[in-house]
């Protein structure tokens, strides 16, 4: 198996439809997660609707690359989430990511490997390689957030008082 199929697997894994490194993926704990939950405010913490934004903004910024185009995203509107106000936007959202995830993981399998060691954009950014697992890197971080998150509103919801 070539190194970009292997990276697309460990992609997928994390996003799609993997069990092997967390016991869960993306589209695993947010499968049960309405609007309502998406939206929960825990603290100070990020909610599970600007965490699945953000994760599917860097998936998309990476994947226009993949597709020929520029690098347009930018770190200070990686949270500028839109209003999430209905299950249909909600469920909008979740489509994308796992539309952008699919494509993503599909033109990485497609790239030879030989793309990997060649400079992501610009030097600044490294290589294919190191934006690619680095997005790998960034989901797992941020998948963890969200089954956390997840813990604390079940636990918030039988306990009332609990996190405020």
């Amino acid at each position: 198996m070539s190194t970009p199929s292997q990276l697309a697997k460990r992609f997928r894994e994390v996003v799609l439809d993997g069990k092997w490194i967390a016991n869960t993926n993306f589209k695993d704990q947010l499968s049960d997660v309405t609007w309502h939950h998406a939206n929960t405010k825990i603290a100070d913490l990020n909610t599970i609707a600007m965490l699945t934004f953000h994760i599917d903004y860097y998936i998309a910024g990476i994947l226009n690359v993949f597709e020929g185009g520029n690098l347009e995203i930018r770190d200070q509107f990686s949270f500028d989430l839109p209003p999430i106000e209905s299950q249909q936007q909600w469920e909008s959202l979740l489509n994308k990511l796992w539309n952008d995830s699919e494509k993503f993981a599909t033109l990485l399998e497609q790239m030879p490997d030989s793309k990997l060691n060649e400079v992501f954009v610009d030097e600044k950014y490294g290589t294919y390689l190191r934006n690619i697992d680095g997005m790998i890197e960034h989901a797992y971080y941020h998948l963890g957030q969200i089954t956390l998150i997840k813990k604390m509103i079940h636990f918030n919801t039988n306990n009332t008082d609990a996190f405020h």
